[in-house]
């Protein structure tokens, strides 16, 4: 992958990050990484940071470390080591993090933090200044089911039952990495996915942004948990249908759902490739197709860039 160069701004190349050392920019010609010194460089993946997008983070090291740590978004980034990576100037350890922006976060400059530890016990720190650009999403009109835009009190009531639980289980950071490997699509053959953020007139009333990858698909086409790890839901949403969510770990969930059918149930450990479900058109609808959604420490961002990114 290649990584963000950092130059001044508005001279020979126009990129949307700046890597920012210790309150300063760090300005000695174009540079590929923040120095935290001790040989502990900072790397940020892409200089693409519009709202719903995904960031990889890299701390490389000269010498062994002991921990890292991050800050973004008011919340705390777990840091996972990469055993095996090495760059070109041979690093002795590489450390990697995500940082999700979510599709409504505003446009600004926004800091991310590093702090950590060799294992000799000499601490390191950094800062990058990321800077967020707006999503320009499309905004289009459907038509669904009258209750799914004018709920009765009952079912209002139910849907904001569910949200609290959802918000309650994204909360929760499993403290390690379940995943192994690529994260791949969650259908196999030739679907396209798209509609990630669209901003919906829902039978004439806006509705909240699209915060998922839409797959047309025929009803009962198998799906499959993008990588490996843990359901921590299997049921039957308000406005959902039947869906899944799969906790990856570090803060990464992935989501399925308007399935005709669930296979997979809480507790279960699935692999890359395991069927959670059959594509269906349950729920808040316009016709059969999955429902792919992505949240990184709360973010809510464009499933595909997980495949793209790892």
């Amino acid at each position: 992958m290649a990584f963000a160069e950092v130059t001044l701004r508005g001279i020979a190349l126009k990129i949307k990050v700046s890597i920012f050392l210790g309150g300063m920019l760090f300005l000695s010609g174009v540079v590929r990484a923040a120095d935290c010194g001790d040989g502990v460089n900072l790397r940020l993946s892409s200089p693409e940071t519009a709202q719903g997008t995904l960031l990889l983070a890299e701390i490389h090291s000269a010498k062994p470390l002991g921990e890292v740590s991050g800050r973004w978004n008011d919340r705390d980034v777990p840091f996972w080591q990469e055993r095996g990576k090495k760059d070109r100037a041979a690093s002795a350890d590489v450390w990697n993090a995500l940082l999700g922006v979510d599709l409504e976060k505003a446009a600004g400059k926004y800091e991310f933090t590093v702090a950590g530890q060799l294992q000799g016990g000499e601490p390191f720190s950094c800062r990058a200044m990321v800077e967020v650009t707006e999503g320009h999403f499309a905004t289009e009109s459907l038509t669904v089911k009258k209750q799914f835009v004018e709920p009765n009190p009952e079912q209002e009531a139910r849907a904001a039952a569910e949200t609290k639980r959802l918000r309650e289980i994204y909360d929760r950071v499993t403290p390690e990495r379940l995943w192994n490997g690529k994260f791949q699509m969650p259908l196999t053959g030739d679907f396209k996915g798209s509609n990630f953020g669209k901003r919906r007139i829902l039978n004439g009333h806006a509705g909240s942004p699209h915060s998922g990858v839409d797959f047309p698909a025929p009803t009962g086409t198998p799906v499959h948990a993008a990588q490996k790890g843990r359901v921590v839901l299997a049921e039957e949403l308000y406005f959902s249908g039947n869906s899944v969510i799969v906790d990856h770990g570090l803060g990464i969930y992935t989501f399925y759902c308007h399935f005709s059918e669930i296979d997979a149930k809480v507790g279960d450990e699935v692999e890359a490739g395991t069927v959670l479900g059959k594509v269906g058109a349950t729920g808040r609808v316009t016709g059969p197709h999955l429902h792919w959604g992505l949240q990184v420490e709360h973010a809510r961002v464009n499933a595909l860039d997980i495949v793209k990114v790892l």
